[in-house]
């Protein structure tokens, strides 16, 4: 058995950075999706140490919480990627 993506229009590029890097997505894409689709390990490191990757992709988990413009805790499965937007990794303290 094997994954594929399903054929779909999609809307002009955007690039952002995570955590300094340059990620490019579509516009309508979250964050999340972008993120994913991009191979990032992981978007946030618990207290423990271990990485955290979203788990429910529709804002209830919090496990994608990441920090978006300086706005912290933002859920990156609720919010869309905007062109020059800057995203860093969720540490918890």
């Amino acid at each position: 058995m094997s994954a594929s993506r399903i054929p779909a229009q999609r809307g002009p590029t955007v690039e952002f950075e995570f955590d300094g890097d340059p990620v490019v997505a579509h516009e309508g894409e979250t964050v999340a999706a972008a993120l994913l689709a991009a191979n990032v390990a992981a978007f946030g490191i618990a207290r423990n140490g271990e990485p955290r990757l979203p788990l429910c992709n529709m804002g209830t988990c919090f496990d994608c919480v990441v920090t978006v413009d300086g706005e912290p805790l933002v859920r990156s499965c609720l919010r869309d990627v905007c062109d020059g937007m800057r995203v860093t990794r969720n540490e918890a303290s």
